[in-house]
This record gives structure tokens, sequence and C-alpha cells, in this order.
């Protein structure tokens, strides 16, 4: 049996999906799998366990290069369409994933109908009804289990857990932070304007843990660094002039020691941001794709939420921190905010007691 995932951006949403994979690699583990993803985030499925080969859309190769179009879209096409699948899933509901679904030489196409683009249903002959927008999204993706004859996992699995080598390369790259102390990844990046905390209290989060002794690394791509460079700088100007709150070396703090803080933005790829995350003790990030893969690699997430829902696309699993206001106008799901009170109103203080509980929470 050959079957195809379609879900293509963005990390976050490839993320919560790969249980689907996992799910049917578990129960049909004779079962050719495969996934169409666009190319920011295929480096995370590349050599993924489960999957047996992983296509990437044309789409980002061929922007800005007109002359190229025509006939990357036509390789790629006749790379999809050269393999007869017995089933498409197409977890995306866009029009987007719709056009390859539709030329896919699949027996079964199915999907949602409804969604955020209703028309993008044209494309299945096999229509699951329209689901509730406020289940989580991991749980809306499982439901196209059924269709195939195969059962809910009694345990998600993301099969995300990096390998020896990827540690390594991260270990080198933090330099021994987190050896004495306890590793807090900052996240301060996201692609919603309306999402993001303001620097200034990234850089107060960032000082406060500092002073406890905790070690800090800064994490986004390459095209964030003058963001997380100047929280980094600004951090590691100093703060509070060494005080230490209670419990920092119950947590593992050093003795007298303020703590360190790099920036290590653009410097991983995907699997080595992976790697990183897992080694941390806690994450802080607000609803974004790092959010989502510190989860599956098991470590504990402070989320700041604003604009949008932790009830459909919060941090997956338990003990995690969700913070937010709960404003009349939250969630409002826009990108864009001239009065962004859900996030510039969130205290620094405020995300910086939950990485306390969290680090003082029992591990496991």
């Amino acid at each position: 049996m050959k079957l195809l995932i379609v879900k293509m951006s963005a990390l976050g949403d490839v993320v919560q999906a790969l249980p689907v994979a996992v799910a049917i690699k578990r129960q049909q583990p004779g079962a050719e799998l495969h996934w169409l993803v666009e190319r920011p985030s295929a480096g995370l499925l590349e050599d993924h366990p489960v999957l047996d080969r992983v296509l990437v859309s044309p789409r980002h190769a061929i922007r800005g290069r007109k002359s190229l179009a025509i006939p990357e879209i036509a390789s790629f096409v006749r790379e999809l369409r050269r393999v007869r699948y017995h089933a498409v899933l197409d977890l995306q509901g866009l029009m987007k994933s719709a056009i390859f679904v539709a030329l896919s030489r699949a027996e079964r196409k199915i999907g949602f109908a409804g969604g955020k683009e209703p028309l993008a249903a044209w494309a299945l002959n096999q229509r699951l009804a329209p689901f509730d927008p406020d289940r989580p999204a991991l749980e809306r993706y499982l439901d196209l289990l059924e269709p195939l004859g195969l059962m809910r996992p009694a345990q998600v699995e993301f099969g995300l857990q990096p390998g020896e080598k990827t540690l390594q390369r991260v270990r080198g790259l933090l330099g021994g932070m987190g050896d004495d102390a306890p590793l807090v990844v900052l996240h301060p990046v996201a692609r919603w304007e309306s999402k993001l905390w303001p620097l200034g209290h990234w850089v107060e989060l960032g000082r406060r843990l500092v002073d406890e002794g905790l070690e800090v690394v800064l994490s986004g791509s390459e095209a964030d660094r003058s963001i997380t460079s100047a929280i980094a700088a600004q951090v590691g100007q100093g703060g509070q002039g060494g005080q230490r709150g209670r419990g920092s070396e119950e947590r593992g703090g050093r003795r007298g020691a303020r703590g360190r803080v790099r920036d290590l933005a653009g410097r991983t790829t995907l699997k080595e941001l992976a790697a990183l995350l897992s080694l941390a003790r806690v994450v802080v990030c607000t609803d974004t794709g790092a959010m989502h893969l510190a989860a599956a690699v098991g470590t504990k997430v402070v989320a700041l939420f604003g604009p949008t829902a932790p009830w459909r696309t919060g941090p997956y699993g338990s003990g995690h921190r969700v913070l937010r206001l709960g404003l009349d106008c939250s969630p409002c799901f826009r990108r864009r905010c001239d009065d962004p009170r859900c996030l510039k109103e969130l205290p620094p203080a405020e995300a910086a007691r939950a990485v306390g509980e969290l680090l003082d929470a029992p591990q496991g």
C-alpha cells in the first residue's frame, strides 16, 4: 500500500501532522509512506524514521524565477504522478494543496469538507464532515486515520527524537551551556506581527533568568538575528545587579554566578533546532512552530498567547504553561494589530515565574 500525506506548511502544522504518519506506520509497517511538503519545513522530514520519501513542492524554488516556473512545475508533476497511490490524505485543506491532490494518481483522495477554503474540497473523492475549528489541530488530523481503517493511537508519537550526531553538533554550539545549570531557550520570533511579544519584555525576562544563574539561549532563523542579537546583547549587559531569587540553587543555578546568554539564531538546521529544544529544560515562545517542536521532543513550554487560541493550537501534552490575558478582543486571529494589548500587557515577571515553576516541577 502506497500513501501520500499532503501537509505543506507551516512548521508547526507539519509537526502536529506527524502523529498521523507515525500511527499509519505503526499499524501498517509494510505501507510505503510519502509526504508532500514545502521547502521551509522539508529539512525536518528528511530521514524521518516512518517516511519512505519526501516530495518538495516547487513553489519556493520558482519564486522570482519566472523563466524556470513552467519546467520546474512540469518536472514536479511528472514526479508526483509517477507513483499510483492507494490514497492521498489532504491535511492542508487549501487550494494550493488541492491542486496537487487533484494531479496525483490516487485511487482515494481523502480530506475534510469545509475549512478555511471550502472550494479546496473539489479535489477530494472522499470527504469527511467539516471539522470543529475549536478542536486541537493535532486531534483533527488524526481523524483522517478512520477512512483508512486505522485506529487513533493510544499514545501520540512524533518520531522527532534527535540522533547522537545532531546532539553532539548542538552541544558544540552550546559550548558547555546547560552542563552546570538549567538551559532555557527563548524563541522570540513569529510569522505574524501580532504574535510578537515586545523586545523589551524578552530582554527583561532574559535578565531575570540569568540573574537566577540560568543559561539562556536565543533561537530563530538567520532572518531573525537582528532581533535575537539585540536581545542577547542587552541581556548580557546585566540586569538586577546579580540578585538571585529564591530557589535558584535548588534548580541547579551556580552559587554566586550570573548565568550566560548566547544567540544561536541562524546557526541551526531544523533538526538541530529540535535537538537544541530537546536539551533545554524550558522553552519560552509565542504561538509558533518552535512551540510545537519543543513539545514534540518532550520539553516543557511557557507559551505566550495573544491573538490566537491555545485550545486550538496550544502545545501538545501536559505540564506546559500557557499565559494569556483573556481580553475581550482575544483571540482575534488577526495578523496585525494597531494596539496589541494582549501581548504588550503580559508582564515578563509572569513568564519568569512560569519558568521557575516548570524548573521546580518533578522531571519525567
